[in-house]
């Protein structure tokens, strides 16, 4: 099984790629991203790839070979909404792009989307479903909503064998804050244990919906592993979270860290930030996700002990 992933260098890509060298049946992973991407293992299996998506040639020697591809490479939602051209470019040209480049190598290779609970905007229903029709209220979201639709139907025509996964919002990410108007909820809790201060611009009673990196990667590999039958024709799938609330939220590094870590937050509103992430559902109906075996966090207080735990693996090496 050859398997590239676009957005390789990104914090999901590399752990996704680590999740699949543990399989045998995997002979290669290219890893194709914009940026030079650093080393993160010796094993030969690994191949890297500086590509953009938007140009043809660069798509093309990454679905060539694929048996697999996992698209993850995007603009993040804050950069899409700053810069439209961007956003487009990326986000709907790259991914149209890629698809064509699959369809063109005629191998009709598994194709996972990551798209985003940023395709639905209110008016919302109280529990969204997968019958809830998409509704975005930015950029980001629409260009995913419009991602959404051509991946059904390129798999509808047999192009690609298609399965479209709608992640939450993945917390704790390691590493720097970036351009994603969802940064602060994983800068909330990563830079008060680190001892940093951080910002918040929501209130403590905004409710979100949210995953593990380690849910986040393995469900991204159990949704390539599915069999076409077993999604039929709804490719679109809304991968299981947890509803939790800002407050919640620093309650559990409260727990985690102590009240000098959680005082380290300052809250400094921000109505763009609010205005896209409020839009945002947080309660699901994921029945059929859990029916289809993806996995569900436990709870906040697990996605805070993960995030320590890699931490210390981190530094022990």
């Amino acid at each position: 099984m050859r398997i590239a992933i676009t957005g390789g260098g990104g914090f999901l890509g590399r752990r996704l790629a680590k999740t699949l060298l543990g399989e045998k049946a995997v002979e290669s992973i290219l890893l194709a991203d914009i940026a030079p991407i650093r080393p993160f293992s010796s094993d030969t299996r690994l191949q890297v790839l500086l590509a953009d998506l938007s140009d043809e040639a660069s798509a093309a020697e990454i679905a060539r070979d694929a048996d697999v591809i996992f698209h993850l490479a995007a603009v993040v939602s804050g950069q899409a909404e700053a810069n439209f051209d961007i956003g487009m470019r990326v986000n709907l040209n790259g991914t149209r792009c890629l698809l064509e480049a699959a369809r063109s190598a005629g191998r009709a290779p598994r194709f996972v989307f990551t798209s985003s609970l940023a395709v639905f905007g209110p008016p919302l229903p109280a529990v969204v479903t997968d019958e809830t029709a998409v509704h975005p209220q930015s950029s980001y979201g629409a260009q995913k909503a419009v991602g959404e639709l051509l991946v059904t139907d390129y798999s509808r025509k047999g192009f690609i064998d298609g399965r479209v996964v709608r992640l939450p919002t993945v917390c704790v990410r390691p590493g720097l804050p970036n351009a994603a108007a969802s940064s602060f909820v994983s800068g909330i809790i990563r830079e008060p244990l680190h001892g940093q201060a951080a910002v918040c611009p929501v209130g403590t009673d905004l409710e979100l919906w949210l995953c593990s990196p380690v849910a986040a990667v393995g469900n991204l590999a159990h949704a390539a592993s599915l069999a076409p039958e077993a999604l039929g024709s709804r490719r679109i799938v809304n991968v299981p979270g947890i509803t939790v609330t800002v407050g919640e939220m620093i309650s559990s590094l409260r727990k985690a860290a102590g009240e000098e870590a959680a005082a380290r937050i300052a809250f400094k509103a921000d109505p763009v930030v609010k205005r896209i992430v409020s839009s945002w559902p947080a309660r699901f109906d994921v029945g059929r996700a859990l029916a289809l075996g993806f996995r569900q966090d436990s709870g906040f207080d697990f996605l805070v002990s993960s995030f320590q735990q890699d931490e210390a693996l981190e530094k022990g090496r």
